[in-house]
């Protein structure tokens, strides 16, 4: 229950570290200009700097910290039910497999009988 919260939480947080890692200001052309303008009231009047950059910084330190918790949780659970089940080891029950038709058209190769002949061969016997 708590594994799947933290999982939870740290892909809500990775998504909002991406978007506020695409909302601030670039050295060039940012992106809030592209929807219609660059006036940053949305943020105040001091502009989405401080802000965004206090946000960054918080998602990021989240980020790490659920990062860090799921590695040691995950790390100290027992391994896999799958890796704990033996497979059945299949003994081999005396019969030949049959050879494999190695001429062409289906011809078997040289020295080699076809099945046919060999199933004459049983029932002439």
């Amino acid at each position: 229950m708590i594994y799947t919260g933290l999982v939870i939480l740290h892909v809500i947080v990775a998504l909002a570290l991406i978007l506020i890692v695409l909302l601030q200001t670039g050295k060039g052309a940012s992106l809030g200009a592209a929807f219609g303008g660059s006036s940053e009231t949305v943020f105040g009047s001091s502009g989405a700097g401080g802000f965004l950059s206090k946000l960054t910084t918080a998602a990021a330190v989240i980020f790490m910290l659920t990062s860090l918790i799921l590695a040691v949780y995950s790390s100290r659970q027992e391994s896999s039910i799958v890796l704990q089940q033996e497979t059945p080891v299949q003994t081999g029950t005396g019969e030949k497999a049959p050879s494999p038709v190695t001429g062409k058209q289906g011809k078997p190769a040289a020295g080699q009988e076809s099945p046919a002949k060999e199933g004459s061969k049983a029932t002439t016997e």
